[in-house]
């Protein structure tokens, strides 16, 4: 049930029953007993870059001084509500504290991103940008 949902969420109740080989009643129920218990997260719309026009993705590795708690956690609610952020991840065992997906139009738009949004922000000590040529493969 779970690959088959991973590939395609919005199956409907009677295609997956059929899919993994149950009646429609009792895959209803285990969906609805995935869902309760939050092993399924939504039906999110996977939309091209190019219809929203962002097209340029770079991956951030930012540093940060951890001074406090607060600190970090304002850094990271902020980080998450830029619209331009697709991705954000806490690492550990690494010379840098966050990586970032940042989808934008250009580089130029990329720059004022970083320049206007990221270095503001308090304890950010360093960024390093890696813009993308191409994407291969993408399991989102």
């Amino acid at each position: 049930m779970l690959l088959q949902l991973s590939q395609d969420g919005r199956l409907s109740n009677v295609k997956l029953a059929a899919r993994i080989g149950l009646t429609p009643a009792p895959c209803l129920r285990q969906v609805k007993r995935l869902e309760a218990d939050g092993g399924k997260a939504g039906y999110p719309a996977r939309l091209s870059p190019e219809a929203t026009g962002r097209s340029f993705s770079v991956y951030m590795h930012v540093e940060i001084t951890m001074t406090s708690r607060e600190v970090v956690e304002r850094f990271e609610t902020t980080v998450a509500a830029f619209t331009e952020v697709s991705e954000v991840r806490r690492v550990y065992g690494a010379q840098v504290d966050y990586i970032i997906r940042v989808d934008v139009a250009d580089g130029n738009a990329y720059e004022r991103f970083q320049s206007e949004k990221m270095y503001p922000l308090p304890g950010v000590n360093r960024i390093v940008s890696y813009p993308t040529m191409k994407l291969i493969k993408s399991s989102d």
